[in-house]
């Protein structure tokens, strides 16, 4: 067996029209479905929710759940803010640099664009205070072919050592970043 795609990543959020509304638009994702239960289907447990649907492009599905009857949304406090969250590509620079100017203009407080060598992105969060990322790729051939060559040895160093292997340091590099 091998996965053919990620059919939607889930979430919960706090407000499932809210959510749908920002989404379409500040991301200008379409919404395409809803589904709302009393009961769970697979654990049969009576807990009723909505489970909603956008499509985030080429086959692409973001799904949240609000859950009116569980305990307040909150997150992982043992992780980093920055650690969790969800990253779209988008097509250009030009596209990227839109998108922070409409949410900056939205009120929405955005980081970047942080030049990662291989792809530029901005950072951002929804209403629900899950971390989103909106990403262009800048890498080259050879930087992806670079970079393919060192995968192994370096998880493999990064799993007998817990530091980070200078095997890709070059993306780092001054003259690279530019």
């Amino acid at each position: 067996m091998k996965i053919k795609q990620i059919h939607h990543v889930a979430y919960r959020c706090i407000d499932a029209k809210q959510t749908v509304e920002w989404y379409v638009k500040h991301l200008n994702m379409d919404f395409v479905l809803a589904i709302a239960e009393d009961e769970v289907p697979s654990t049969k447990a009576p807990d009723p929710y909505m489970h909603v649907f956008l499509d985030a492009g080429h086959g692409n599905v973001l799904a949240f759940f609000e859950l009116p009857t569980q305990a307040p949304m909150d997150r992982d406090h043992n992780t980093p803010a920055w650690v969790q969250h969800l990253a779209m590509e988008v097509e250009t620079m030009d596209e990227l640099l839109a998108a922070k100017e409409r949410l900056v203009a939205a009120g929405i407080s955005v980081i970047g664009p942080i030049n990662h060598t291989i792809f530029k992105s901005i950072y951002f969060f929804d209403p629900n205070g899950h971390r989103l990322e909106l990403a262009v790729n800048t890498g080259t051939p050879e930087m992806m072919q670079k970079l393919d060559a060192v995968k192994w040895e370096m998880l493999e160093e990064w799993s007998q050592t817990r530091k980070a292997p200078k095997h890709a340091a070059w993306m780092h590099a001054p003259e690279v970043k530019a």
